[in-house]
């Protein structure tokens, strides 16, 4: 197979190169039809109870052993893959909606600009996108959706992991901004923890109050917790 992006000629096993193959077919595909910046889009934090939703596109410059979806990744690994992402001559954009923006115009439209922030900054611009899961309104550019991208396509899961660790870390420093609501530990989701220091200290502007249990007390509710 010919594949789009080279693939390192040394150190790669051969059941790696045959994964990053597979990996690399809808870049293939682009490619074939005269494609040649292709940048995989993803996001991160769509579900939290606190924090920023984040989004990572990737135009590869050449394939990357051991990137996956991040979800599949240790956190040293998808740190470790974060720097060589940016140190490897790849382009990588981010976009960030934060919380306040992301209550106000709602958690979808708050997903595709994010997304379409991250495209935009990248530099050069790319002619065609490959984005998880979702179709981009408003993004002037050819994409194709895939439906779990970020475990099909080395340029999502590039993606994937800039908005992951790019979001994580943001996270870490809102621990220290905010301390007691254990950010650095669930990341702003709603665990057992998280909605036990909500009951005792109260949201904190980081919080997005159009979620569910938030927005219930917005409207006069009880903060439900595990305990």
């Amino acid at each position: 197979m010919t594949v789009p992006l080279p693939i390192p000629p040394e150190g790669v096993s051969p059941k790696e190169r045959a994964r990053l193959e597979v990996m690399l077919s809808f870049e293939q595909e682009a490619f074939e039809n005269g494609f040649r910046r292709v940048a995989g889009v993803d996001e991160a934090g769509r579900g939290p109870l606190a924090g920023p939703l984040v989004a990572g596109a990737v135009v590869l410059l050449h394939a990357v052993p051991g990137l996956d979806d991040s979800k599949r990744l240790t956190e040293a690994r998808r740190e470790a893959l974060f720097e060589e992402l940016l140190a490897g001559g790849h382009a990588v954009g981010v976009g960030v909606v934060e919380a306040e923006e992301l209550d106000r115009i709602g958690v979808q439209r708050a997903n595709y600009s994010a997304m379409a922030r991250a495209v935009a900054a990248l530099a050069p611009p790319p002619d065609f996108l490959l984005v998880d899961g979702f179709n981009l309104p408003g993004v002037a550019r050819p994409l194709l959706r895939i439906i779990k991208g970020d475990q099909r396509s080395l340029s999502i899961s590039a993606a994937s992991i800039i908005a992951k660790v790019t979001r994580d870390r943001r996270m870490a420093e809102l621990d220290r901004e905010y301390p007691g609501y254990g950010f650095g530990q669930h990341k702003g989701y709603g665990t057992a923890a998280h909605l036990a220091a909500l009951a005792r200290l109260g949201p904190c502007p980081e919080h997005r109050r159009s979620f569910a249990p938030l927005a219930d007390q917005d409207r006069g509710g009880v903060l439900l917790t595990d305990e």
